[in-house]
């Protein structure tokens, strides 16, 4: 080949160095020629790129259950998504209908507010005291009862009987003891010589608890100042209480009837003489215990110095 072709190839191809296979000689134009181009020494592979981190697979999901299988889907309302604050208020014509009557049903009635506690009734007179009480909404049972029952007798008799509450006959006709209980008082006083209008008679409470109900202690403590008062007015020889309530209320105990009667206490800071006895109403029932009662009216009777036959 002409060595000017074989220069303008060889720079062509970069390469400026030309050695023959004999050895290096000088060219004519001074530049070193090769007869055949020495090996190039071989590059090594390229690195194999770095392996990623492997990912970890979520696990599987479990097996659906087979039909007939007896697990069943539990929905739980926690699991809803909440409603987006912006939701649009639902339309008037999207709302539930309303009530069958066209109305909203109306709630259920409030308690009845109850007023402040009663006066004292310490200097008041008969005619005060029963006013006030007519007028007393010093508790609930003012919303329940037909009229207050005040006390009915003597207001100068030797002998004060003081019983627990008025009952439905007593709430209908404003007097105490007016029933088949009231009757056999009537007759139990008239065994001593006594009749009713001799005696003044009262009650624990003013007013009749719904249904016969014991009395609560909050209606105990606004009735007992009016009671107090009776007691200071009628200024008594004895008192003859009648009933569990009455007793246990009298005399500050829980102590039950059948260990209070037969004995004397002292009420009051007068100490009137105070006789326990078995309820009407009660002797009613247990007409068994009418010989114990009858040993309790004697008693009084001595104390009060009238005999029985």
């Amino acid at each position: 080949m002409d060595e000017s072709r074989r220069r303008a190839y060889l720079r062509a191809m970069g390469i400026d160095l030309w050695v023959p296979r004999g050895g290096a000689a000088a060219g004519d134009n001074g530049l070193l020629t090769t007869a055949s181009a020495p090996a190039e020494p071989p590059r090594p592979p390229p690195a194999a790129p770095a392996l990623a981190p492997p990912v970890a697979l979520p696990p599987e999901p479990p097996p659906e259950p087979q039909s007939d299988s007896r697990w069943e889907p539990v929905w739980e309302p926690d699991w809803e998504p909440a409603p987006a604050s912006h939701t649009a208020p639902v339309p008037a014509d999207a709302r539930p209908p309303l009530a069958p009557s066209g109305r909203q049903p109306r709630p259920g009635p409030t308690p009845p507010a109850v007023a402040t506690l009663p006066p004292d009734p310490t200097g008041m007179d008969w005619d005060t005291l029963a006013a006030t009480v007519a007028g007393c909404r010093a508790c609930a049972l003012c919303e329940t009862r037909t009229q207050t029952v005040f006390g009915v007798g003597d207001r100068q008799a030797r002998l004060l009987v003081i019983g627990e509450a008025p009952g439905a006959d007593e709430d209908r006709a404003g007097e105490p003891f007016v029933g088949r209980a009231g009757q056999l008082l009537n007759r139990m006083l008239a065994a001593i010589g006594l009749d009713r209008d001799q005696v003044y008679i009262a009650n624990i409470l003013k007013c009749r608890p719904p249904g016969n109900r014991d009395p609560r202690p909050d209606e105990v403590e606004h009735c007992r100042g009016y009671l107090a008062r009776q007691v200071a007015l009628v200024r008594p020889r004895a008192i003859l209480s009648v009933g569990r309530i009455s007793a246990q209320t009298l005399l500050g105990t829980d102590t039950p009837v059948g260990r209070l009667r037969g004995r004397w206490f002292d009420y009051g800071p007068d100490a009137i003489p105070l006789r326990v006895t078995y309820h009407p109403a009660y002797l009613l029932r247990s007409p068994e215990y009418k010989g114990k009662a009858w040993e309790d009216l004697t008693a009084l009777a001595k104390r009060l110095g009238d005999r029985a036959d």
